[in-house]
């Protein structure tokens, strides 16, 4: 699980919390289910299952993969539309090709982030590339989806491509936990994806006993989701591993463990974080729009039907609408 990683984390600025941090604790752990998306491809989902109110900001989870491809085997998500959220694909392993009714398109790759921001309405896809199909291959990312507070549903669709090597890197103390941030400030170290609702957005690797103290917002709510490994979580130390998600309680920081020991597979705990402002809005979902009422509802499908969200073009002529948060 490369995603993106550095010699010597010591050379990282560290991140620890204040005396006197009040630690959140491990309220519930839920593990995922294990279902399909798009033409078959398998993803583990920890959300949503969860009451609403527990993840708002967040609709939905799934982990993609982790999967090896035969050849001729790799599968994606063919053109389908959204409206009212973010889609927010975060590669791991492996590539998808992203292709947009704006005209837009690109890869996403190895540690590299992909912002959409469906907005009023947009169609795209994200399939594999041909030569992970011809050659097979592995392939393991994350799909995040982030509400819109009503006022932003109606706000144009972009996008963000967020290069692995614009990540925010930052460690543990002792150096034995490396964090990806991604989106968000944490401990004062933003990522470099701009948000339009406010969240946290991060991908933790602790090695075998490492801990991982961290400060977090209190009025963020604060989820834990395992992508491999075994570790705990809170001062209590809750066990949690891959495939399970941990929602944590009040307080303004967070406490991560690996477990001395990991499973062939791992050889550390790789958890994402997660936290936002709830926006306490009414929320309606019906597969790819996420709205307010149901009448929004049906006003996104009449409008998909009819053509008013476009189509993907044949020939692209690059990216469409979008802020590059890359260098």
């Amino acid at each position: 699980m490369p995603a993106v990683t550095v010699q010597d984390p010591l050379a990282l600025a560290a991140v620890q919390t204040a005396p006197g941090a009040r630690f959140r604790r491990a309220q519930r752990v839920v593990s995922s289910i294990q279902t399909y998306e798009g033409e078959g491809f398998p993803v583990r989902r920890p959300f949503p299952g969860l009451e609403r109110a527990i993840a708002d900001p967040f609709i939905l989870l799934d982990q993609m993969g982790e999967v090896q491809y035969g050849v001729g085997e790799a599968k994606g998500a063919p053109d389908h539309p959204h409206r009212g959220f973010e889609t927010v694909t975060y590669m791991i392993d492996g590539e998808f090709v992203h292709r947009d009714s704006t005209g837009g398109g690109g890869v996403i790759a190895n540690g590299d982030t992909q912002w959409m921001t469906a907005g009023a309405g947009i169609v795209h896809s994200e399939m594999p590339p041909e030569t992970l199909v011809r050659s097979g291959g592995l392939f393991h990312g994350v799909q995040l989806w982030v509400n819109l507070p009503a006022a932003q549903k109606w706000s144009p669709p972009r996008y963000q491509d967020i290069a692995a090597a614009s990540v925010t890197l930052v460690r543990s103390h002792d150096g034995g936990a490396l964090v990806r941030v991604i989106a968000g400030n944490l401990a004062g170290h933003a990522g470099p994806g701009i948000t339009q609702t406010p969240i946290t957005y991060a991908h933790a690797t602790l090695l075998p006993g490492a801990r991982l103290e961290i400060p977090w917002r209190p009025d963020f709510n604060a989820l834990v989701y395992a992508l491999g490994g075994f570790g705990t979580v809170g001062t209590e130390a809750v066990p949690l591993e891959s495939g399970q998600l941990a929602v944590l309680g009040p307080g303004d920081a967070v406490r991560i463990d690996g477990s001395p020991r990991q499973d062939g597979r791992s050889a550390a705990f790789d958890v994402l974080l997660l936290g936002g402002r709830p926006i306490g809005e009414p929320v309606v979902q019906y597969g790819p729009f996420v709205m307010n009422t149901r009448e929004e509802i049906l006003q996104a499908i009449a409008d998909y039907q009819a053509g008013k969200m476009g189509s993907i073009p044949a020939t692209h002529f690059g990216a469409g609408p979008k802020d590059t948060a890359s260098p």
